[in-house]
């Protein structure tokens, strides 16, 4: 029994030996953090440099990642992107688009505001990007919105197209001021 007592009092001195040693590096480390503070004003203007530094080439690190990710996930042999616009001096409130190749969903996107003006503008959003094996292939638009006379509309057209071995992409332009109502035109850029 006395063998278990003491073994039992030989970890306690232990373990009261390490926090005390604990401590004593605590208590340097913080002495030398002080020291350090008192020249950091000096250091801080050549810190502050290689902090800007720093970031600069972190920013151009994940920039160099983001396209080679986009490289190894999209190779450019089965690279398929679809884009939108609409048609030029439309009036046409846009409120959604869904887009469907080959019967399976690959993008849907709700129109914002901002969103709406720029494409009003002329500009043109690339609402997909993925992978197709070379052939033919169908691609179904959805768009669904407001014409100007305040009458909602929802529009489906379907279309063939072939995916070759280089890049393909796709351009649909959305348009709601024709004669017979709302209007989906493709084409390749």
């Amino acid at each position: 029994m006395n063998f278990f007592l003491a073994v039992s009092q030989s970890k306690r001195k232990h373990r009261k030996c390490r926090v005390g040693r604990v401590l004593e590096i605590a208590l340097v480390v913080s002495l030398a953090a002080g020291l350090a503070h008192a020249g950091a004003g000096e250091a801080m203007g050549g810190l502050d440099e290689q902090v800007q530094e720093i970031k600069s080439d972190v920013l151009g690190i994940a920039n160099e990642l983001r396209q080679l990710e986009e490289k190894l996930l999209y190779p450019s042999d089965t690279q398929v992107a679809v884009f939108v616009s609409l048609a030029e001096g439309d009036a046409v409130e846009l409120s959604s688009v869904r887009i469907q190749i080959d019967g399976q969903p690959v993008a849907h996107h709700i129109y914002s505001f901002r969103e709406l003006t720029a494409l009003r503008k002329g500009g043109v959003q690339r609402v997909y990007t993925g992978n197709l094996q070379t052939g033919e292939h169908r691609i179904e638009v959805s768009m669904a919105g407001t014409l100007p006379g305040g009458s909602a509309f929802d529009q489906t057209e379907s279309f063939p197209f072939q995916k070759n071995v280089e890049p393909k992409v796709v351009g649909l332009t959305l348009a709601g001021q024709t004669v017979g109502g709302a209007q989906i035109q493709l084409g390749g850029w």
